[in-house]
């Protein structure tokens, strides 16, 4: 049987799945807010949004057991396709929050499945030369799809809000039907164009054997170190990147709340150019510098410079909370440090 090159269905497949993330986690953040939600409920709400990506190694081991992961790919993004289509459908009505939310966790869930069943697909599909030879690519397109999300659809918000005086509502409902579309294209893209791996197949391990296994996987993870050092690696996991993670949210209303809010009145142009752009390039450079380091010296010697990385730049914020400068090339200086140093610190952990 003829295959199918990779280039046909790797870079579709990781931008089809670094979309939803940042959907999710992202530019709901900028959607809620211009909705009309405080700081304090967008930071409630969105912040559960993530718990999906962080509980999804309780359910990973028994996606094989139903169908194979080229089935599960698909059919979320169908449902992902769907729940975008729900989101700008319930946008105009009355019970658009209530709406809203059910179809981003929904979503949300979609896509933690999806990760699983791609990354599981991508490592069956191709032998460890290619997976190796691939992984750049795969990386490559899924960080396009943040900067589409965050730059291009953040951007065409403020322009169909500013310059064709779109209202709020009618705004966000076209953009939400645009990604609809779009990800329905992907899903039938892939319906033809991804390869069918002899190996994807169906497990044939019972629920109660999976369950077994996993149970086996975390006693002994827990069993392997003495008490003492499983706090401290679990702290470790847990604090390393606490700082970025309580910033997340609450830097993007910052970034987009007027000046009488205490916010740096960007517009949705600019916080797309800034922060969707700027600041991930320096996330890509502090990512690929981080790499680097590592590789070539080890992780013990950089972990306390990476660690200084990842949370001494967060004091931009604090100079711009200070100032409230809302100049563009000083905003977009302070996120390229700020995401140069997240980038640069958590590329190992």
């Amino acid at each position: 049987m003829k295959k199918t090159n990779p280039w046909a269905w790797i870079p579709t497949l990781y931008f089809a799945e670094g979309l939803p993330n940042v959907v999710v986690t992202a530019l709901s953040v900028v959607m809620l807010m211009q909705m009309g939600l405080s700081d304090a409920e967008v930071g409630l709400y969105t912040g559960w949004l993530a718990l999906p990506w962080v509980v999804k190694p309780l359910w990973s081991p028994f996606i094989d057991l139903l169908k194979t992961k080229r089935w599960w790919v698909l059919t979320m993004q169908l449902l992902m396709g769907s729940a975008l289509a729900g989101i700008a459908f319930t946008l105009p009505t009355s019970f658009w929050f209530q709406g809203t939310m059910f179809f981003l966790f929904a979503m949300a869930f979609a896509s933690a499945t999806h990760d699983i069943s791609a990354d599981g697909f991508y490592m069956i599909e191709l032998d460890e030369h290619n997976q190796a030879k691939y992984v750049g690519l795969r990386n490559t397109f899924y960080r396009l799809a943040i900067i589409f999300v965050n730059g291009a659809l953040v951007s065409l918000a403020g322009i169909l809000e500013h310059q064709l005086n779109m209202s709020v509502v009618y705004t966000w409902t076209l953009i939400f039907y645009a990604l609809a579309a779009l990800f329905i294209g992907i899903w039938l893209y892939h319906c033809r164009m991804m390869p069918r791996p002899a190996d994807d197949v169906s497990s044939e391990k019972s629920v109660k054997e999976v369950a077994h296994e996993l149970k086996t996987m975390l006693a002994t993870f827990f069993c392997k170190f003495g008490a003492k050092e499983t706090v401290f690696v679990m702290l470790f996991l847990l604090f390393y990147r606490f700082p970025e993670a309580l910033l997340n949210t609450m830097t993007k209303t910052f970034l987009m709340r007027p000046t009488a809010e205490g916010g740096m009145a960007l517009t949705p142009e600019e916080y797309g150019l800034a922060q969707g752009t700027v600041g991930l390039i320096g996330l890509l450079l502090g990512g690929i510098i981080g790499g680097v380091l590592v590789s070539r010296d080890g992780m013990k010697r950089w972990l306390w410079p990476l660690v200084c990385a990842i949370t001494l730049p967060d004091v931009v914020y604090i100079y711009l909370s200070y100032t409230l400068d809302s100049n563009l090339w000083v905003v977009s200086s302070c996120l390229f440090v700020e995401q140069f140093g997240y980038g640069l610190g958590a590329s190992p952990y």
